[in-house]
């Protein structure tokens, strides 16, 4: 069966410097089973209700802005898979999480950039689950738990967002060693608490976490990780590390 993974995708230019993250996410692919389908929770796709990506064939959104052009020429042009999509629907449904199908969204860049350096081909169908941010993590979990089952169909379930996200807060000529003390602080705590099952500490994270509100001014890009937590099982890591300075890239996973 496969894991549930959480993500940290980074900048947009991971896609085209992947640093150690790139190889780390390639590495991850190439020891799972080959997915049937993928199902990601990006950070990059907030809304008020919960939305279940249809499109037979997603365009690739660069939704984002100031980067280079070979950036934007990028494509990840894998299928969507609207039968999946409103089988999803369905079991969000049956566990009393009203969803309904959006037949237009694109991937964003939380979903693309990350998946072009997991399974570059773009021949593996992708579906995305929206986030209703104001609805809290406890709600993300939910969600994982009610899709969990798809993991036993082979159906990658991913979470993708970062384990630190304070764009204020970067250095943008940090080389690759160099860590914010109050970055790996936070970082650290919640390793701490994924491995012990803290259920109760994750969940009052904001205050309880040391310089949580620092970490992640919003909770966008932290929630994939509770969909990610509540789709799986046992906390493992599969990669640790920071980019420019503060931005964490670790990812996880859940068996």
């Amino acid at each position: 069966m496969l894991p549930s993974l959480f993500i940290s995708h980074g900048s947009p230019m991971l896609a085209l410097e992947p640093g150690a993250s790139g190889p780390a996410l390639a590495r991850l692919a190439a020891a799972l089973p080959r997915p049937k389908a993928i199902v990601v929770v990006s950070a990059h796709w907030e809304s008020r209700e919960l939305l279940v990506s249809s499109s037979p064939q997603p365009d690739t959104w660069h939704d984002f802005g100031g980067f280079p052009a070979a950036l934007y020429a990028l494509q990840y042009p894998a299928p969507g898979e609207p039968a999946l999509a409103q089988r999803i629907s369905e079991l969000l449904c049956s566990a009393g999480l009203p969803a309904r199908l959006d037949p237009q969204r694109p991937f964003d860049h939380g979903t693309w950039v990350p998946l072009s350096l997991m399974y570059p081909n773009a021949d593996i169908p992708v579906v995305q689950i929206s986030l209703p941010t104001q609805l809290g993590l406890k709600l993300q979990e939910m969600v994982g738990r009610a899709v969990a089952g798809l993991r036993e169909e082979n159906i990658l379930l991913v979470g993708s967002g970062s384990i630190t996200h304070n764009l204020g807060e970067l250095d943008w000529r940090a080389g690759p060693d160099t860590i914010e003390p109050w970055a790996k602080a936070f970082r650290d705590w919640m390793i701490e608490k994924l491995a012990a099952g803290d259920t109760q500490a994750l969940h009052d994270y904001r205050h309880q976490a040391p310089f949580a509100v620092r970490s992640h001014p919003s909770d966008e890009h932290l929630l994939p990780l509770y969909f990610a937590r509540g789709a799986g099982g046992q906390f493992g890591i599969a990669h640790q590390g920071f980019t420019l300075g503060a931005l964490g890239m670790d990812i996880y996973r859940f068996e």
